[in-house]
C-alpha cells in the first residue's frame, strides 16, 4: 500500500483539498493477522511440545533427578566450603553434614588427603567409591561447582585475620550510607553491599559510568581506605607480594583492601604472586582440604516410565484440535477489540492539526493509556499554540511602540517639522536603549528554553551580592523618596554565577522600586535555612492581586492592563528571574497584600 501524506498548496489564496491516508483496512488486516497468526503458532508449538514432552517423560524424569542431584551436590559443596572458609579445622563438621543430608537426601562423608574419615552423616561410614566427589579446599575451589566463583579461586568468605570488629563495621557502615545519600542514592544511584568481612561498600549500576560513579567531593574513595584491623595483615601481605615479585626480577607494588592487580607491567607475575601470598596468609585461618565423598543411599526409587498407546495419541489429538480452534476465536473476538480504539486513535490522528481532536477513553488497559496520553498530547498541543500566538502578539506590541516612536520622531525631523537637538537624540537612544533591553531579555529566555544559558559558579559572599545591588540601585530610590535598605543575617556563602544573581536581585529591586509608591521602603533580607540560602526582597507598594499571583512570572504579562511604560517594563524582568533561578537549582516564589506591599523570595542551594 502506497500512502499519501497530506499536502496543502500556498500562493494565489488557493488550498488544494487534503488527501487522506488511506490506512483503515490495511490497519485492521494487518493487525488482525499478525495477532491470528501469533496465536495460532503458539498454539500449534503449545501441542508440539506436550506432544514431545508426553513422549520424552521417561527421559525427562530421569534428566531432572539429574538435575537435582547435581543441585544438591552444589549445595553440599557450597556449604562445606563456607564453613572451612570459617573454621580452623573440621572437628565440629558432623552436625552440619547431617543436616545438609536430612535436605538432599544424599550420604555425605568427608575424609584428609590420606582418605582418613574426618565426619560422616551416616551412623558409620561406609564403603566409599574410588574416586572423591570434590575437594573441598576453600583456597582453591571447584569453578565448575562454584560457577561464579573469583578468577583466583579463594572464596570469599575465607577473610582470616581481615574480619572486623563490630565497632569498624558500624563506622564504615554509617560512611557509605552518608557518601550513597550525597552521590544521589536515595534515588537509585547505587546500593550498600556488605563483604563476608564486614566491609560495606557501594556497588553502582552499569549505567552509571560503567559501573562506577564520579566522587563530586562525596568521599567515594574513603571507602578503599583500610581501618585498623585491616593494616597490619594488609602490610604483611604486600610484604609477601613484594618479596615474590622481587625474587622473579618484577617491579613492587602496592595491593589495596581490594586484592586487585592495577598494574598492567609484568600484570601475570603479579597475580600469581598475590595469589600465592594470599593463601600463605589464610592457611591458617581455614580448615585444612578434605576429600568430599557423595553418595546415594541404598533402596532409592527410580525414575517412572511412560509409554504411549492408540487411546492416548487419540485423546492427545483431539485436545490438540479443541486448543486450536479455542485460540483462533478467542483471537478474533479480542482482535477485533484492540483494533476499534485503535482506528479511532489513528482517524483522530489524522484530522487537521487546527481541530484538535479527541477520543474517548473506554478502556483502563493500554489502549485507554494511549487514547488518554494523546488527549493530553492535543490539549497541550492547543496550549502551546495558545502561547505561541499570545507571545508573537505581545512580542510585536512591546517592540511597537518604541519602533513607532523613533519613527514618528524622524519623520517629523525630517518634514522639518521637529528639530534635531540634544534633547530629541536624548529621547530616541532611550527608545533604542529600550529595544535593546527587550532583545536582550528575550535572548536571555531563549537560551533558557533552549537549554544554553549558562552560568558560571563560584564562591560568593551573599552580604556583597545584596550591597551590590543595593548601591545599584541607590539613586533611583533616592530620585523615587523610596528607602532601600538590607539586612543579613550571619555571613551565608554560597556557590553562584555573580553577575547572573546580580541580574535577578537586581530585577526584582527594580520591579520593587516601581511599584513603591514615595515614602515607602524596600528591604533585601538574606539568612541561610538549612542547605539553602533565602533571600527576599520585600516592600511597601500597592501589592498584586490573589488572583493575578500564578501569572507574574509569566512573558509579557503585567498586573497593569494598560501597559504603560510607567508603571510597568518589559514584561520579562520576572521570566528572567525565575530562569535564571531554576540554572542555579533554586526556586523563587511570591507572596503579596493588596495596598501592604509584595514579597518575592528566592532560595538558592549551598
Amino acid at each position: 500500500m502506497r500512502a499519501e501524506p497530506e499536502s496543502e498548496a500556498k500562493g494565489g489564496g488557493g488550498t488544494r483539498p487534503r488527501t487522506r491516508v488511506r490506512a483503515k483496512v490495511p490497519l485492521r488486516r494487518s493487525l488482525l493477522v499478525r495477532l491470528l497468526a501469533t496465536s495460532v503458532m503458539i498454539a500449534v508449538c503449545s501441542v508440539a511440545a506436550t506432544a514431545w514432552l508426553a513422549a520424552r517423560t521417561t527421559s525427562s524424569a530421569i534428566q531432572q533427578e539429574q538435575g537435582q542431584l547435581l543441585s544438591s551436590d552444589t549445595q553440599i559443596y557450597d556449604t562445606l566450603v563456607g564453613y572451612a572458609a570459617t573454621h580452623r579445622d573440621w572437628t565440629g563438621v558432623a552436625p552440619t553434614l547431617r543436616r545438609l543430608a536430612g535436605r538432599t537426601g544424599r550420604r555425605i562423608t568427608l575424609t584428609t588427603q590420606s582418605h582418613r574419615p574426618l565426619a560422616t552423616s551416616a551412623a558409620s561410614v561406609a564403603t566409599l567409591p574410588t574416586r572423591a566427589s570434590a575437594v573441598v579446599d576453600p583456597l582453591h575451589t571447584d569453578a565448575a561447582l562454584l560457577p561464579g566463583t573469583a578468577t583466583d579461586r579463594i572464596d570469599p568468605r575465607a577473610v582470616g585475620p581481615y574480619r572486623l570488629t563490630a565497632a569498624e563495621r558500624k563506622s564504615l557502615h554509617i560512611m557509605a550510607e552518608k557518601i550513597l545519600s550525597c552521590v544521589g542514592g536515595p534515588t537509585g544511584v547505587g546500593t550498600l553491599v556488605e563483604a563476608p568481612s564486614g566491609r560495606t561498600s557501594i556497588r553502582f549500576p552499569d549505567s552509571v559510568l560503567g559501573g562506577s560513579a564520579r566522587d563530586y567531593g562525596c568521599g567515594v574513595d574513603q571507602l578503599a581506605t583500610p581501618v585498623r584491623t585491616e593494616i597490619g595483615p594488609l602490610n604483611r601481605l604486600n610484604t609477601l607480594v613484594n618479596d615474590c615479585l622481587e625474587h622473579q626480577n618484577q617491579q613492587a607494588l602496592k595491593v589495596g583492601i581490594d586484592f586487585v592487580v592495577r598494574t598492567k607491567t609484568g600484570a601475570q607475575a603479579s597475580q600469581t604472586c598475590l595469589d600465592t601470598a594470599r593463601r600463605d596468609q589464610l592457611t591458617s585461618y581455614v580448615a585444612p582440604a578434605a576429600l568430599l565423598y557423595v553418595t546415594t543411599p541404598a533402596g532409592s526409587a527410580a525414575a517412572p516410565g511412560f509409554r504411549f498407546t492408540s487411546a492416548n495419541t487419540a485423546r492427545l489429538a483431539g485436545v490438540a484440535g479443541l486448543v486450536l480452534l479455542v485460540t483462533v476465536a478467542v483471537t478474533v473476538v479480542v482482535g477485533t477489540r484492540l483494533v476499534r480504539p485503535l482506528r479511532a486513535l489513528a482517524d483522530a490522528a489524522r484530522r487537521p492539526v487546527e481541530e484538535h481532536q479527541r477520543v474517548p477513553v473506554t478502556t483502563n488497559d493500554e489502549i485507554g493509556y494511549l487514547a488518554a496520553a494523546f488527549n493530553d498530547l492535543s490539549q497541550r498541543r492547543e496550549r502551546v499554540e495558545g502561547q505561541r500566538k499570545a507571545m508573537v502578539s505581545d512580542v510585536a506590541h512591546e517592540l511597537r511602540t518604541p519602533l513607532s516612536t523613533i519613527r514618528g520622531w524622524l519623520e517629523a525631523v525630517q518634514d522639518g517639522i521637529a528639530i534635531s537637538d540634544q534633547a530629541l537624540v536624548d529621547s530616541l537612544l532611550e527608545e533604542a536603549l529600550l529595544l535593546q533591553h527587550i532583545v536582550d531579555d528575550l535572548q536571555d529566555l531563549a537560551e533558557a528554553d533552549a537549554g544554553q544559558l549558562r552560568v558560571h559558579p563560584e564562591p560568593l559572599r551573599v552580604r556583597d551580592l545584596l550591597d551590590h545591588v543595593a548601591t545599584a540601585h541607590q539613586a533611583r530610590a533616592d530620585t523615587a523618596t523610596v528607602s532601600l535598605t538590607t539586612r543579613v543575617d550571619g555571613d551565608p556563602e554560597l556557590s553562584g554565577d555573580p553577575v547572573r544573581l546580580r541580574q535577578v536581585v537586581g530585577n526584582l529591586v527594580s520591579n520593587a522600586l516601581r511599584h513603591t509608591p514615595a515614602g515607602g521602603s524596600v528591604t533585601l533580607r538574606a539568612r541561610r535555612v538549612g542547605d539553602q540560602v533565602t533571600i527576599e526582597v520585600a516592600d511597601t507598594g500597592t501589592g498584586i492581586p490573589a488572583e493575578d499571583l500564578p501569572r507574574v512570572f509569566d512573558r509579557f504579562w503585567r498586573a497593569e492592563k494598560s501597559r504603560s511604560r510607567r508603571t510597568g517594563g518589559s514584561g520579562l524582568g520576572l521570566a528572567i528571574v525565575r530562569r535564571l533561578t531554576e540554572a542555579h537549582g533554586g526556586t523563587v516564589t511570591v507572596t503579596s497584600t493588596v495596598d501592604a506591599g509584595t514579597v518575592f523570595t528566592v532560595r538558592l542551594p549551598v
